[in-house]
């Protein structure tokens, strides 16, 4: 099974058992680390996360993965915080953060308006819509207050900052 396909499974079993817990389920990685397979699911809540929280969910996930086995070599499963510097992926999370400072990440470099051609940059979260050709774009502000649009295809991740 390929790692979307992965990915796809597990949130579809977990997602339901973490929300009945009053938490949210931001992000699920299964990734390959020298020879070892990681299941790594990160959780939020308003409150924050506290190593408490983690093995709460950790022992309410447990059961729901061995029963619904959507993982067939064995891994490691990892409940972490989302952290200060949540990844922002589902819509919902792009209206939650608008206006936000986040880092920006691209596959590859592009020129972004007075910023130059780059491929990571930090700004102004704005908002998540479609372009004429139905495509998801991402828009921006600069420091400058420059719009910048980004086809979402192109984005690579999409991060809260820490800010000093």
């Amino acid at each position: 099974m390929a790692r979307q396909q992965v990915i796809d499974a597990v949130t579809k079993c977990i997602e339901p058992v973490i929300e009945n817990l009053n938490y949210e389920l931001v992000d699920v990685e299964f990734v390959q680390e020298g020879g070892d397979f990681y299941l790594r699911i990160y959780v939020d809540q308003e409150e924050g996360i506290t190593f408490e929280d983690c093995k709460k969910v950790s022992r309410a996930v447990e059961p729901v993965l061995d029963e619904k086995d959507p993982i067939s070599s064995q891994y490691m499963l990892e409940i972490s915080s989302a952290g200060l510097d949540r990844i922002i992926k589902k819509d919902k999370d792009f209206k939650k953060f608008a206006d936000e400072i986040v880092d920006v990440k691209l596959y590859k470099a592009q020129s972004l308006g007075t910023l130059g051609k780059k491929k990571q940059f930090q700004a102004q979260l704005h908002e998540k819509t479609k372009n004429d050709n139905d495509q998801e774009i991402v828009s921006f502000f600069t420091e400058e207050g420059e719009k910048i649009e980004v086809l979402f295809e192109n984005i690579n991740s999409v991060r809260l900052a820490i800010l000093f």
